[in-house]
Parts: structure tokens; sequence; C-alpha cells
């Protein structure tokens, strides 16, 4: 993206002759002559920046010098500083620098500007030489670790090496006939892979003295079926011995009581008698690389009772020393839950109220050691070194049963709780292990130095307040904060209260804006976050607009004439959008293309219920001229649908479905409506980006809203037929509400990288990850999802009345959309009989008037429709063309009634059904042939409906 900002088209009149001689001299290099004229060069690079897009050729030797020779050609005077104001992790800075550029990254957080200071200024600056450096230093770091740590982490008598200690913790079965320990375990699996798997079983052990126990015993299971099912589900437990349920208040009331209970409890000669139980030890073999699992043994516990004595003589030294300077461990509070950002903030329900509740004492111990080691080093880079370790070894992570490794925290942007977690030896040679953190590091060092020539410049800023000069960059390319998807300064929290332990240079890790504030800044941080004030004002929409157009006020100053900007956005609310586009209009910023960019792994795509995005949308802007016109509501609603159709007809002839689509449409029409100051109406009344999207005036309704009806008017064309777009309430000829609703369902729900919304069919990485949410349910429904907001802003402009159709074809929950699905409907077409007898009787019909149409569904024998629950009955007159009375069948009904008895095997039936919807219209084949190619590739829906076509009379 960065190369398409800096390059000028070979095929714009304005390109210079220069630059399109010199492009001709360097592509040849990576790829073949280059053609004559200026399209073919055009092709040329866009092929090239494609290939070099490619992570196997970031390094390539012959690939950087023609990219930077691309550049220096396109700025033969001076190569353009790229800013960066919400720089983060430093990806659009690094790209900068290995492009030939100068580059100006800031950030408000404390940890991102470290990660930046070593990234872009400290690892250049040391030169190629600083990967050596790191491995020889590494290895002297590894070397006294296992000396120091050796006695926590004991060898088995045969040699073997503990890896991983999985740990559940416990609760009291609170039956007055039991009082049994509950082991809080998801799952009983320990390795999931195909032909080596693993599992715990267990036996109650009953005592004649006390309470019964739980034995556990590892197994190998022939078939699933022979694995127990887990004792804990949505926060309530269950116990082993009694099949007692404790409910989750009173799950949470015994671990507050613990802390949280991730530590074991010892009596005073260390046999462990409570809090946090083992219940298996990962070890590895001496010469074998397989992992192999035992059960815990006492000296496996004496390590823990080792380390936690250990830890209590540090804190006890620190404390009789006056608690001079920060506490050894950290004792900072965990952030409150206010935003949906944070909400995996759960553990502070369960009695974690500081960071350091999120790790055992062990954990602690080894921490404090690893950071003595690293601090002796005196340098930025250490702390970074160490922050892989912190991910994984904590007690919010989980251990993987398919990769059989730790996967360390913030597999989502939260710390959920974990009711069983791994406690790994960092000693260990896997993923998050020191040797493994050690080798990442340096291998970075020594990509970054292959490929960047230039130092960067770091600066803690806030967006907000650039200390640039008028006029100073030629490109502008940030990625700002989701709105209030993550809570970026809560989350960076977790390695912020490490790092400042081991940091000798303190100014590096503050609130530069708030000495009093120990942590990363709050106040300022540009999220949508109304349960925190800034300068008094709750940090709601408006505050985030405000300091969205801000920014981009500063991006716009500090940009020259002729530079460009690229803002990338990939948060799918609608809110969001509304929000950042307000603040690049107010900001003075024109919207002049936008492309989407696949930049989402497949695996979490297919972890989410709802539609996702697969994609990040690049808004490309310039700067609005300061005499820009005023424009006129009618040219610009005139000229709308024509852009945004043929945007739409061109990204998906390039791949772009779904919701992709959807939200990389609104650039192009943003381009009309940003172009102007302000845009107003024949009575001088301005047309807002935003607005109540159920007004009927211009003025108050919004320019967005009628961007979404545009959508999906054309993409009503594109899936059912152009008499679906002629008319608000929609033409005569159209299919019915729900038809159409349906449709838009199935449309937006597309995926980027396939044909339909998928449906991840293994467990993944975030299904193993938590399971606190007590009030969701264990077993997800049948369905499609999306999220409440995008369905009501495509039905309210195409007239589909969304409550008329709750309980029929779908269901709304917690602000999400469901749409049932075809077997959910049985009831409703068929009544209380089965489909078996409701085919006999339509055979019966069909037989005694050939030319019956059918209007049996969601009707009885008697002609009274079921209540059918949270309906609201319409006068007919309200009915919009084309809409359906609710005691009457709809298209949509026959199409799922006949799908219905194409799964039954009622092929005398459907025969039937179908022969006279062939009498009726074309209406049936239209929305069936429209559904089957809307419906995911896979799924069962799908082959229904393509078995009834294929059934169809010719």
């Amino acid at each position: 993206m960065l190369l398409g900002l800096l390059l000028p088209d070979p095929c714009d009149s304005h390109c210079p002759k220069d630059f399109k001689t010199k492009a001709r001299e360097l592509l040849p290099k990576v790829q073949g002559k280059v053609g004559p004229n200026d399209k073919d060069l055009q092709q040329g690079l866009l092929k090239f920046i494609g290939d070099f897009s490619n992570w196997d050729l970031s390094t390539d030797r012959t690939y950087l010098e023609v990219s930077r020779g691309l550049v220096k050609a396109a700025h033969p005077e001076e190569t353009p500083l790229v800013v960066d104001p919400f720089a983060g992790g430093g990806s659009i800075p690094l790209e900068a620098l290995r492009l030939g550029c100068e580059t100006f990254a800031s950030d408000l957080n404390p940890v991102a500007c470290l990660i930046l200071k070593v990234m872009l200024e400290d690892i250049p600056r040391y030169g190629p030489e600083l990967a050596d450096e790191l491995r020889r230093v590494g290895k002297e770091i590894k070397k006294a670790a296992e000396k120091e740590l050796a006695e926590f982490y004991p060898d088995d008598p045969d040699g073997s090496k503990p890896i991983a200690y999985l740990w559940a913790r416990t609760v009291r079965c609170e039956s007055p006939n039991c009082g049994a320990e509950i082991p809080l375990v998801r799952s009983f699996w320990l390795c999931k892979k195909i032909n080596r798997k693993k599992a715990l079983r267990y036996e109650v052990i009953q005592s004649k003295e006390g309470a019964p126990r739980v034995e556990l015993e590892i197994f190998e299971p022939k078939n699933d079926n022979e694995v127990p099912e887990g004792t804990v589900s949505r926060a309530k437990a269950t116990c082993l011995c009694c099949g007692t349920v404790l409910p989750p208040e009173r799950v949470r009331a015994q671990l507050v009581d613990q802390r949280g209970g991730a530590d074991a409890v010892f009596d005073a000669k260390g046999k462990q008698v409570g809090g946090a139980r083992m219940v298996a030890v990962v070890t590895l073999r001496p010469g074998e690389t397989s992992r192999h699992y035992r059960l815990p043994a006492e000296s496996d516990y004496h390590g823990v009772w080792k380390a936690q004595k250990q830890l209590k003589a540090v804190l006890d030294e620190w404390k009789r020393g006056g608690k001079k300077g920060l506490c050894p461990v950290p004792d900072e509070p965990l952030p409150l839950e206010r935003m949906k950002g944070s909400s995996g903030f759960r553990v502070l329900l369960y009695g974690m109220k500081t960071f350091s509740d999120v790790f055992t004492a062990r954990q602690k111990l080894i921490l404090l050691d690893l950071l003595k080691l690293f601090s002796d080093q005196d340098t930025k880079l250490s702390p970074l070194q160490l922050s892989k370790i912190i991910r994984h070894c904590n007690t919010v992570s989980f251990w993987h049963k398919g990769s059989e490794t730790v996967a360390g925290a913030f597999g989502r942007q939260a710390l959920p709780m974990c009711w069983d977690y791994p406690e790994y030896n960092p000693l260990s040679p896997f993923a998050g292990g020191l040797q493994d953190s050690l080798d990442d590091f340096a291998e970075a060092a020594k990509h970054i130095n292959l490929s960047s020539i230039n130092l960067g410049q770091v600066h803690n800023a806030d967006a907000t307040e650039s200390p640039l000069p008028d006029g100073s960059a030629g490109v502008w390319f940030t990625d700002p904060p989701y709105y209030d998807a993550i809570a970026y300064a809560d989350l960076s929290d977790f390695f912020m209260v490490w790092l400042k332990r081991v940091i000798r240079d303190q100014s590096l890790l503050c609130d530069r804006f708030d000495p009093s504030n120990s942590l990363s800044p709050k106040e300022r941080e540009s999220i949508q976050d109304p349960g925190r004030l800034s300068s008094g004002v709750p940090k709601n929409q408006v505050f985030y607009e405000s300091v969205m157009a801000k920014s981009f006020a500063e991006g716009k100053r500090i940009l020259n004439r002729d530079g460009i900007g690229c803002i990338v956005f990939a948060h799918k609310t609608t809110e969001g959008w509304e929000a950042l586009l307000t603040g690049i209009i107010n900001g003075g910023l024109t919207v002049t293309s936008s492309w989407p960019i696949a930049t989402e792994r497949g695996a979490r795509l297919l972890a989410r219920e709802t539609a996702a995005l697969a994609t990040s949308v690049h808004l490309v802007c310039r700067p609005r001229p300061e005499d820009a016109m005023v424009g006129d509501w009618g040219d610009v609603l005139r000229e709308l649908p024509k852009r945004v159709g043929d945007w739409m007809e061109r990204l998906q002839l390039e791949g772009i479905r779904g919701a992709d689509l959807v939200f990389a449409c609104i650039g192009p029409a943003l381009e009309i409506y940003s172009r102007y100051s302000r845009v107003v109406d024949a009575e001088e009344r301005e047309i807002p980006l935003g607005g109540d999207p159920e007004a009927l005036e211009p003025h108050r309704r919004g320019f967005l809203s009628y961007v979404w009806e545009v959508v999906g008017r054309t993409a009503l064309e594109h899936v059912l037929g152009t008499a679906e777009a002629k008319a608000r309430n929609s033409a005569a000829g159209a299919l019915e509400e729900d038809a159409r609703l349906t449709a838009l369902f199935l449309w937006t729900l597309q995926s980027t990288n396939g044909n339909g919304a998928k449906v991840a069919k293994e467990e993944s990485e975030d299904d193993e990850e938590t399971d606190e949410e007590e009030e969701s349910p264990k077993k997800k429904k049948q369905g499609y999802s999306l999220i409440f907001d995008v369905v009501r802003r495509f039905a309210q402009p195409l007239g589909i009345h969304l409550p008329e159709w709750e309980g029929r074809i779908i269901e709304t929950e917690k602000g999400v959309v469901r749409l049932l699905s075809v077997k959910e409907r049985g009831k409703q077409l068929f009544g209380e009989e089965s489909i078996s007898i409701a085919g006999i009787r339509i055979e019966e019909q069909a037989r005694r008037v050939p030319q019956m149409k059918f209007d049996f569904a969601i009707q009885s024998e008697t002609g009274t429709p079921p209540q059918i629950k949270g309906h609201r009955q319409r006068k007919k007159k309200d009915l919009p063309g084309g809409a359906s009375a609710k005691a009457g069948t709809t298209t949509l009904d026959r199409v799922h009634a006949a799908m219905l008895l194409q799964a039954s095997g009622q092929t005398n039936a459907l025969r039937a059904l179908l022969k006279t919807e062939v009498d009726r219209g074309p209406d049936f084949l239209r929305l069936g042939n429209a559904l089957s190619a809307l419906y995911p590739r896979e799924s069962e829906e799908k082959r229904l409906l393509d078995a009834m076509l294929l059934a169809m009379p010719k």
C-alpha cells in the first residue's frame, strides 16, 4: 500500500517521463521486459507491488533495490517523509524505512514507543552485527538461568524434563453431604492429535471419615465418547462425586476468597492441602521430540512450594527495607471493566485485583530472576526479549491440545478467565520459552538490518499535537484506534508493569502527560470508552469523533501541498465507521479512493459466529482545499448510485465479498461527499454524514444512510434481479420482504476468501481459550448471525420491517440478529403435524385439485395461522407493495417447505409442490437459484437447495 502511495501512475498525464524511463530500467531485474505503452508499465508496477508484498521476498536484495530505486525515481529531489501518528507496533514506519524513506513514528502509549525505538532507532543503529551479539548474550543468559532456576523445575528420575505443568483451579462442592474438591476443568483431553490421543479420566473415591475425592488417570481413548465431559461450563461447576452444580455466583465467591485460585496451598511441611490442583505433567525424554504425559508426583509440588517460600523471602526483604522503589512483583491494579473492548478483563470477577494475581508464585519468582539477568545488559533491547516469555508465563494462557504447546495470552484482545491453565517451564525448548524468545528477537534484528538503510525518528506524542512543522510530510499513513473494539492502554499495561521493573531509564515508560499515573496514559487515549473521563467529559462517540478530527486535521497540517494520506480501518460496526468518517470530514480531508486489502488470518475468521472482515479498508485521502465549494445535495444524490454500482462491480471482480464489499464501498461514496466544504439541500440545510436512518428528511437522515440504501439495492439487483431495486417499497413483481431480507443477509455474510460465510468445523483457539461467559448458551444455535445495526441499516431504507419477521425468519438477541435455519422453521411451515404427514396431505390435495395453488405453509388445515412468538399482526392496508400478510405464504416459505420435503425424502409431495410453483410463476425458481448462489458452499442448506432444484419440472 505504501508503494502505491509513493509511486505515480504511468497512465496519468502528469506522470513524469523520467520516472517512466527509470521504471522500465528497473522492473526487468525482477520480471520480464515491460511492454511499450503506459498501460503495460502500469501493470508491471502493480505486479511488482503484489510480488514484493510476499513475505518470502521481504529481505530479497534485488526487490529492495528495485523498490528503493522506484521511490527515488518518483521523488528525485528528496525522499518523502512518511508519518504515522498512531504507530503502535511500527508496521507502517518499518515499511517506510525498507523503501528508503525517512520516517517519523509517534504514539501516546509508552510501551508502543519502546517497541518503536528499539525497532526503528536502536536495531538499525547497531548494524548487522547486532543479531550475532544478541545470540552470544542470549547464551550467557540462558546458561545463568538454567543454573538459578533448575531447583524449581526438577528433572524426572529417568532424565525426562518437565516442560509444562497442567493445573486446574478448584472449588468445594457445597452439597451438605459431599464437600468434595471440584477441579475446574474445561476438557479432560490432553492431546487430540489424530494418531496420538491422550486424555484424563477419573474415579470417585469414597472416604469413611472426610469428603469423597477424585483420582485421575491418563489413558488413550479409542473414541471421543470415552473422554468425560469437563466440570465447568459458563462458570457453572459440576461436582464429579455427587453431581451437584454450583452456580456462577458461588464459583466466583470461592475463587475470590482464593484471590483467583491459581496457586496451590501448602501446609508447614510442604504438603498440598488446597488451592489449585496439578492434573498432569508434560515431559520430554532425552533424544525425543514427542511429548509424554504423566500424573503429578510429590516432587512436582515440592518445586512449587520452594518457589513460594523464596518469593515470600524476596517480598519480606522489600518490606523490611521500607518498601523503597517499586514492589518486586507488579502490584498495580487491573483495569476495571467499562467498555466492550475490555470485557475480557473478567478475571476481576474471580478475585484477581492486581496484575500480580495473573501469575503464580513460581511464575513471579522466575520472572524476577529473568528480570535481573536481562537488566544487567543495560539496554532497551532487554525488556522486549522478555515480553514473549511474559505472554506465555501466566495463568490466562491455555494448553493447545492439537499442537501440544502453550498458547499464550492475547489470542484475542482481552484477558479472559481460564479455569485450567498450563504453567510451562521457561527453560523448555518450545514457543514462548527463553531460547525461543532470544532466537526470535535475534532473527527480527537480523531481518530489520537486512532491509533498513535509514534510522527512524520516534516520539512519544499525542496524535492531536504533532511536533512536526507545517508541510513537512509527503505521506501521512496511519491505522487509528478501532473505536470501542480494543482497550489498547489497558492491555499494554500487562507488559508495562514488568518492563518498567527491568528497564533503567524510567522516562521511557511513564505517562508524560500525567506524572501521577503509574500506568499507560488513559485520559487522552483515542477510543470510545464512556466509563472514563477526559477533562471531565465522558469518552463517548462525540469524544472519539472530536479526537479523530483533531488528529486528521494535524495530518492535513503537516502534509505538504502535494502530500497524500491513507487511513486504515477494519472495525465492523456502523457506529465505528460513522465516527471515523466524521473525523475525516471534520479534519479537512477528502477521500479520493478506497481499497480493501486482505489482512486477517483465516483461522481467526473461522472462529467467529458473525460476519467478520477479512480485509482492512484503506481510505486514500488528500487535503481538502480551504476554498472548497459547497455541494448541492441533488447532484450528490444523483451521482451516488452510479459511483457505488461501478465500484461494487469492480470489487466483486477482484473477489471482494460480503461485509468487506459493504465497507469498501463507503470510501468511493465518500469521494462524492467529502470533496465539498459541506453539502446542502435546496433550502440550504446541511446534510450531515450520519444521522437517524429512520428519518425521512435528508438533513435528518444523513448521507451514510443513503449509501447503505444504494449498496443494498444494488446487491438485490445482483442476486434477485432488477425488479428488486426500483422503488423504496419494492415494485410490483418483486419478491416479498422475507426473501429480500434473507438474500441481503446471506449476501452480507459472504466471505472474501470463498463462497459464503464459513462455519468453523474444528476446535479453534478462541473456543479453547475461554469459557467464562455464563450468560451465553453452551451450544451454538444453528443459522447465521449479523450485528443488528448492520441488518437495520440495510433493511429500513428498503422497506423491510424487521419486527414483522422476528420469530419467523430472524431472531434478535443482545445486538445480534440470527437468520433461522431452515430446519427451525418446520413447525411454522407445517404446524404441529410431522413433515411426513404434511407430505401425505399435499399429495392428496394435488390429486383432488391438480391446479391448486398451495397456501399450506404456516396454516393449519382450517386455515388459521398458528401464533408466532413475538409476532404482531399487521393490518393489510399497512403492507407495502410486494409484502406478504403473515396469514399467507411467501415465496421463501414455499422454498423452505420444498427444502424440508427434500430433506425428509417426501419425493411425491415435493414433485406436487414444485409443479404447482412452476404453474404459479417464475419467482420460486428465481429465489431458489439466488439462494443456492448465496448459501455457503458446504452448507446443508445449499445441498438441499441444489437437490430440490434438480427435481424441478423441465
